[in-house]
């Protein structure tokens, strides 16, 4: 699968939440951006390093009028475990089927342990006021993910 084009309008969706709530990437257009993260697993180490990022950071995403999802294969019980173990303050999406991270072109092949098996590549897409792609990051860095996406809005959407 490829990634979306930049400049093109981001894939809709609709998923539930942690707490079974739907979450449109539409109920987002009163910010001026969002940023979408695809991450393998909730609860393994990786990924609440970088979750655990975003939620010290809330107040630079906030400043910036950014809304942050995460997006997993995991379950909205997984989730919301995640979210109360490692109190973290944004939303986390259930994309059991991963309609959606195929939408995105984030569900591929992976290799861990001369294994290779179907999963969620990490990648996180940021999205303008318009709906609009204008940057992927495909090599995401779990320990500064949250300040690798602040810096790049604030140089190119702020």
């Amino acid at each position: 699968m490829a990634f979306p084009r930049i400049g093109n309008l981001a894939p809709a969706f609709t998923l539930t939440n942690q707490s079974g709530e739907k979450v449109s990437l539409k109920d987002f257009r009163d910010k001026k951006n969002v940023v979408l993260y695809f991450y393998p697993k909730a609860l393994t180490p990786g990924c609440t390093t970088q979750a655990c990022g975003i939620r010290d950071s809330a107040g630079d995403f906030t400043k910036l009028d950014t809304a942050v999802l995460g997006v997993s294969p995991d379950p909205e019980s997984k989730l919301q475990k995640f979210i109360d173990k490692h109190e973290l303050n944004f939303d986390l999406l259930a994309d059991e089927d991963h309609k959606v991270a195929d939408k995105y072109g984030c569900w591929g092949l992976k290799k861990f342990m001369g294994r290779e098996y179907m999963g969620l590549l990490r990648t996180t897409f940021i999205i303008d006021k318009n709906g609009r792609l204008r940057h992927i990051i495909d090599k995401v860095k779990t320990k500064s993910h949250h300040d690798d996406v602040l810096g790049w809005i604030r140089e190119n959407l702020a």
